[in-house]
């Protein structure tokens, strides 16, 4: 008898990176636009803090925050004895991993449009008596938002295609934790070849979905 394709991993793995990419954009933004006002010096230590998650494993990242959200752990036994809140194995604490590996994406593409904001505009509109709030909502954004849809685009895909640290924190539940990531590995795993390419197949369109909207973006940006 065929198996046939449960599509849980989707839809989790769809609802994570969502929420992933809303956290982000959020974060990424102001994070962004308050330290690129900063002194060189100071800019570039958070600079490293807020980017390392890019070049370490996420395995390690994984294993980072096992330490920190484990309920044997400060942070992860005060709300486990306080709210009953179990931090890690559940769907939601993919997102701690997710949000950790797509950050620093978010947060270098939002720095780099507005790094690129023509100051001069920001300083007529101040001459006319406008205020910072006015000329960040009226003017900057607008005009770095080719930047900042690309880094949400960015996250969202990064956020789409974890596993290291996911794996970890969440580990793999058939309907419960997993994801298109893990969903494959287990497949793989037990020689169920079929499925995983039928999971390999749609990450593959959704990948390509990805990238061609990054591409669109870009083409946009370079036309402006």
């Amino acid at each position: 008898m065929e198996e046939t394709l449960d599509l849980y991993p989707l839809w989790n793995s769809i609802r994570i990176a969502l929420i992933t990419a809303a956290l982000v954009f959020f974060a990424g933004i102001s994070s962004a636009y308050y330290i690129s006002r900063l002194p060189r010096m100071v800019k570039g230590i958070i600079d490293v803090v807020l980017t390392i998650p890019l070049v370490l494993p996420p395995t390690v990242i994984g294993y980072l925050l096992l330490r920190t959200l484990g309920p044997h752990r400060p942070v992860g036994e005060f709300f486990l004895t306080y709210f009953d809140l179990r931090l890690t194995m559940t769907w939601w604490s993919t997102i701690f991993a997710t949000v950790v590996v797509s950050f620093p994406l978010m947060y270098r593409t939002c720095r780099g449009a507005f790094e690129s904001f023509d100051e001069n505009i920001s300083d007529a509109a101040r001459t006319l008596g406008r205020s910072d709030s006015w000329i960040f909502w009226r003017l900057r954004l607008p005009l770095c938002r080719q930047g900042i849809i690309a880094g949400v685009v960015l996250s969202f895909a990064r956020a789409l295609g974890e596993y290291g640290a996911t794996s970890m924190i969440s580990g793999y539940t058939p309907g419960e934790t997993a994801t298109i990531s893990t969903t494959v590995y287990q497949l793989w795993r037990t020689e169920n070849d079929d499925l995983a390419a039928q999971w390999v197949l749609i990450n593959l369109l959704i990948s390509f979905a990805v990238l061609l909207t990054i591409n669109l973006l870009e083409r946009k940006r370079r036309k402006l």
